[in-house]
């Protein structure tokens, strides 16, 4: 599966890549990521969990940038494994450049492939769920680089400022169960 596209970013090229070198920027930005660590000199090491169709797995694996061409590209690369459910590797090739003051374009080309039980769940389910984890990985990048927070939606938030608003209990356990308010 192969993908392109970009994001203009709302900070100065420079932020842009410091946070593209940032294990806690990319811990928050890969979707399922639970655990990141080393550094961008040595490679990072990250545990993710996801569920592709019906197989949901936790990958072991390691995150290495190269060619790095500091403030304008630099390649991520990442390979994991997840036992019995298969592997996954893929790459994206980012390209920073001034877009305006204070704006930086990002463009990427990601690559990614599977092996074992996930390849066996075809082609399209593969690349549907590679463009999504791509296509959230960039937009959380960006609100995160622009002062967002990237692990919270719209929806957590609204959930989170009602039950601050609402401290009755009840009203907490409906909201949560996505029940409506009995009054």
């Amino acid at each position: 599966m192969e993908l392109s596209g970009h994001r203009i970013i709302e900070a100065p090229r420079a932020d842009v890549w410091a946070a593209l070198l940032d294990k806690d920027v990319l811990k928050d930005c890969v979707p399922g990521c639970t655990e990141m660590d080393g550094n961008p000199q040595d490679g990072f090491e990250a545990t993710v969990v996801q569920k592709v169709g019906p197989v949901k797995a936790t990958f072991k694996g390691a995150v290495n940038l190269t060619d790095m061409n500091e403030p304008e590209s630099l390649h991520l690369q990442g390979e994991g494994k997840g036992g019995a459910a298969g592997f996954a590797k893929g790459g994206a090739k980012c390209v920073l450049s001034e877009e305006g003051p204070n704006q930086t374009r990002l463009d990427y080309d990601v690559e990614a492939k599977v092996g074992g039980k996930l390849a066996q769940l075809g082609s399209r389910i593969i690349d549907g769920f590679a463009k999504k984890m791509a296509d959230q990985f960039f937009e959380d990048f960006k609100t995160r680089v622009e002062g967002g927070d990237a692990d919270a939606s719209p929806t957590q938030e609204a959930v989170a400022t009602a039950e601050e608003v609402d401290g009755n209990d009840e009203t907490k356990k409906r909201k949560w169960f996505g029940l409506r308010s009995a009054t």
